[in-house]
């Protein structure tokens, strides 16, 4: 693993910290284990029927937690690592029986749990006999067996991050593509421990910069859209906090609407936990990015999202944590300081860009749509486009009436306007909306649609 300088070491230890803060509930990857571990297997018959040396039957029976005790197995360990790591090695590689491989797996996965540094052992070997010490693990990774499959990725997980040495380039990006796929799966039995293995990996920043370039976080966004339980939600925006440290990583997230969908799980959290990973990575946004212009837009989008008025809330509350009071402190200071920056075209912007519309005031602000129509077709028309695409894909009659509101605003105080839309695709977008369901939506389609054929106004 990379050295890393004093700011690594605090970081990691907060990190540390907070990880240790989030235990407490057990995964389906962890209740099948302890039923692997219940059914021991009869190492006795494997020696009899010659499947297994007498050498290897020595050795797994000195380390079978079932009959060893850990003083024991360090003590043997000590003498005999690579003896020991070759044991598991040609077992994995020659026992067919599912069982039995799980039963090695999860002693495997004890050993390097109780000992970290014994990672080494295994991976030496597999380097002593010129083999990858991923190869016969990622084997794993195409078995049928859910259990085999997740219990090989805790350990591929422990071997990249506990060892001296990071996996190497090639493998990092194999693994972490493989985990991000575990994560697209629907209804996947095992989401929370794949989970569990980016909320070690991403401790490291090498591991972070692979999973940024892989679009993980749009992986992570889509499960944690998805209204799933409180511990996933945990677990999956301790990987965003973990991602926020890295200051290029925190510059380049806004396009994922992470601010919005964290502070609807804000706004009903009822675990501690899920609120102070909210709380700590909403502080990471505001502090780790290189460019002031990027923390202040994710200011004015906690602002949107209403965060101010739920910090007030969680202000009057007790917690135990001192890191969830501090935070609460941070933020509400900067968001309220960010606020008396705020003009109303940074407050529309926002609005805007987080596709959350509403009857907010300047909608209606005929002052504002003198002075910042123009400013629609700024950046190519960006955010002309975005209400354009909200008409197209959005089905919220709230949101639907805002933007059919807005263009006719926009055709009304900008004398190219009508041309604009007509070459984006503005106008058919609001003329669908004539015999939308809902009236609001019909009434501010048929305002617009009137402002679209009058030229002058």
């Amino acid at each position: 693993m990379p050295a890393g300088g004093t700011s690594n070491l605090v970081e990691n230890d907060v990190i540390s910290k907070t990880a240790l803060m989030g235990g407490g509930v057990t995964s389906p990857l962890q209740l099948k284990a302890a039923e692997v571990r219940s059914n021991r297997v009869n190492w006795q018959s494997y020696k009899q029927g010659q499947m297994i040396s007498l050498e290897e039957y020595g050795v797994i029976t000195r380390l079978d937690f079932a009959s060893s005790d850990a003083e024991s197995r360090a003590l043997y360990l000590r003498n005999n690592s690579d003896l020991a790591a070759k044991t598991f090695y040609k077992l994995i590689q020659h026992i067919a029986k599912d069982q039995t491989i799980q039963y090695l797996l999860v002693m495997i996965d004890d050993l390097i749990i109780e000992d970290h540094s014994r990672v080494e052992m295994f991976k030496n070997y597999a380097m002593s006999v010129k083999e990858s010490p991923w190869t016969g693990y990622f084997t794993l990774l195409t078995r049928s067996d859910g259990f085999i499959v997740n219990q090989a990725s805790a350990i591929i997980t422990k071997m990249a991050c506990w060892g001296k040495d990071s996996m190497d380039e090639q493998n990092q990006h194999v693994y972490v593509t493989w985990l991000r796929d575990q994560l697209r799966i629907p209804n996947n039995d095992y989401t929370q421990s794949v989970c569990r293995c980016l909320q070690i990996l991403l401790r490291i920043d090498g591991y972070r910069k692979v999973f940024f370039e892989i679009d993980g976080v749009s992986a992570i966004v889509n499960v944690l859209s998805s209204r799933v339980g409180f511990q996933l939600q945990y677990q999956l925006t301790f990987c965003l906090w973990c991602l926020t440290f890295n200051e290029d990583i925190s510059s380049r997230l806004e396009k994922y609407n992470l601010i919005p969908i964290l502070a609807d799980i804000l706004s009903e959290a009822v675990k501690e936990k899920v609120l102070r990973i909210i709380l700590a990575t909403y502080r990471n946004l505001l502090e780790k990015p290189e460019e002031t212009q990027t923390k202040q837009q994710n200011a004015l989008s906690m602002v949107q999202c209403k965060l101010i008025k739920q910090l007030e809330i969680l202000t009057d509350k007790k917690f135990e944590d001192e890191d969830v009071v501090d935070d609460i402190k941070f933020l509400s200071e900067f968001l309220e300081t960010s606020v008396q920056d705020l003009s109303s075209f940074d407050e529309y912007v926002t609005e805007i860009k987080s596709g959350r519309l509403e009857w907010s005031p300047v909608h209606k602000e005929i002052r504002f749509w003198r002075e910042n129509a123009p400013r629609l077709n700024e950046k190519n028309y960006e955010l002309l486009r975005t209400l354009v695409h909200l008409l197209n894909s959005n089905h919220d009659p709230l949101i639907l009436s805002v933007a059919a509101h807005d263009i006719g605003e926009y055709v009304r105080h900008y004398p190219r306007g009508k041309h604009v839309l007509e070459q984006i695709g503005g106008k058919e977008a609001v003329m669908k909306h004539l015999a939308h369901e809902d009236p609001n939506v019909r009434y501010e389609a048929l305002l617009s649609v009137q402002k679209l054929m009058v030229h002058n106004w």
